[in-house]
């Protein structure tokens, strides 16, 4: 058998995030290690952490898992926000901030992610890069455990979960925001739910169990995983049910809520779209917009913007040719990176694309996508000023007036609410005197704007004619 090259030794100046270090490759010596570099921002990344999740249950006493969180965005050099995307994402494992790339450079890695397999005696078996290796990772690690056996290699020694848990509130990471004339709908991501309030917090129904799962049912008696976009029709609640990969609907009259697209499993269709859109497989739709018996999707994992036709119930693309990349054009040539939200005005549907750092715009007219500011997938910062100039970094929602004409953006790793005037072609910042921690979703009602302040685990409420902000005090 060829010589295994030997794993180099974890950067003794890593700051671990989640538990005490300094920790060392040495001390895993008889047992088989998953090393696992990944973006927090990326959705490639999310997930694989699936993957990580299922061998640290099924190989709970022979393998250890590390976590190296390479950034792309300046934002993601702070190690205080990379401990809550470990907690959002409910990470077990340590992770550590290779905030200089010192790891990846050491083992050559090119790609998030990617996965270095090595084997009881410290040497690498394998690296893998891209997500959808479960099968193959499985294959190698139950091997090299076995080899371990028969060579009197393994040590049994099961692993112990690590963290630094989040502080305790009623809403857990929320996503997403609508405010109705009677409601304010919450996307309480983290505890897997829906929230039904008034628009001064106080819980009328919640919709989810809290329990991670993929279920019909009436109001809690439903499964939801990571549920993120909301949009409303008549008396249906719409929600991207991101976790499980599912578009799902709650009968507002009742509470009954139903799968009305997804399979509940990660996938992209191979070959033609199949006629019903629960046997369509979907990935990581991550918002909503909804318009007459139309509703628009956007599929974060896949790149894309879709369709699902109500009167006809049928899926399809709308915009977008899947591939990551930010690229101008009619439906088919046009490419998106990671669009996180979506909004409607009489002519154009926009998009916060957040992989690219740009807010886009679809016109409905004859579906040709252009971009409003923004550059590249590698072009991000923190400007104001004419579009062309002004810089963005990782917006993930968006919110248009009346006219089409201002738009209002969750500028998430700037942790700031940026406005765009489409006249004027300008980016200004809406200084309230108030500190944003990732603002991910962004609705409005009249002359008010609801901010869902994410790592901060509460929803905002802003008076665009005074400029008070004020904490919604959700009570459930």
């Amino acid at each position: 058998m060829q010589q295994r090259p030997v794993a180099p030794e974890f950067a003794a100046d890593l700051e671990w995030v989640n538990t005490q270090g300094p920790l060392t490759l040495q001390a895993q010596r008889g047992k088989i290690v998953l090393l696992y570099f990944w973006g927090i921002s990326q959705i490639n990344s999310h997930h694989g952490l699936l993957d990580l999740r299922y061998f640290e249950n099924k190989y709970d006493d022979a393998l250890a898992v590390f976590g190296f969180s390479c950034p792309k965005f300046t934002a993601e050099r702070s190690s205080a926000r990379l401990l809550k995307a470990v907690n959002r994402h409910f990470i077990r494992h340590p992770v550590a901030n290779d905030v200089n790339f010192d790891m990846w450079k050491a083992y050559g890695v090119t790609a998030w992610p990617t996965y270095v397999v090595i084997d009881a005696e410290g040497q690498i078996a394998r690296v893998l890069r891209g997500e959808g290796k479960r099968a193959e990772l499985d294959e190698l690690i139950g091997r090299l455990i076995d080899d371990a056996v028969d060579r009197d290699l393994r040590v049994y020694d099961a692993t112990v979960s690590v963290s630094r848990p989040e502080p305790r509130y009623t809403l857990r990471f929320p996503n997403k925001v609508l405010a109705t004339s009677d409601f304010l709908y919450i996307s309480d991501t983290g505890n897997n739910r829906i929230l039904e309030c008034t628009h001064g917090g106080r819980v009328m129904r919640i919709f989810g169990s809290g329990n991670a799962g993929f279920w019909d049912g009436s109001k809690q008696e439903a499964g939801f995983r990571e549920p993120r976009g909301l949009a409303q029709l008549g008396d249906y609640l719409y929600v991207a049910d991101t976790g499980n990969h599912a578009i799902r609907r709650v009968r507002l009259l009742n509470g009954e809520v139903e799968t009305v697209a997804g399979t509940g499993e990660l996938g992209r269709v191979e070959g033609a779209m199949p006629m019903n859109p629960k046997q369509v497989p979907l990935a990581s739709p991550w918002d909503l917009a909804a318009h007459g018996d139309r509703l628009y999707i956007a599929l974060a994992g896949l790149h894309q913007v879709w369709m699902l036709d109500l009167t006809r119930n049928q899926l399809s693309v709308f915009a977008g040719s899947g591939q990551l990349n930010l690229k101008d054009g009619d439906p088919s040539d046009a490419a998106f990176a990671q669009p996180q939200g979506l909004c409607l005005s009489a002519r154009n549907l926009f998009v916060a694309d957040s992989e690219s750092s740009s807010i886009r715009s679809i016109r409905l007219a004859d579906l040709r996508t252009s971009t409003i500011t923004g550059s590249s997938c590698y072009k991000f910062g923190d400007r104001e000023g004419a579009f062309g100039l002004a810089e963005l970094q990782n917006p993930r929602a968006v919110v248009a007036d009346e006219s089409g004409s201002v738009l209002w953006v969750a500028d998430s790793y700037n942790d700031k609410i940026r406005v765009i005037d489409l006249r004027a072609q300008t980016v200004t910042t809406l200084n309230v005197g108030f500190s944003f921690s990732e603002p991910s979703g962004i609705c409005r009602f009249a002359d008010k704007l609801f901010v869902a302040d994410t790592n901060a685990h509460h929803v905002v409420e802003i008076d665009l004619r005074s400029g008070r902000v004020e904490p919604v005090a959700v009570v459930d």
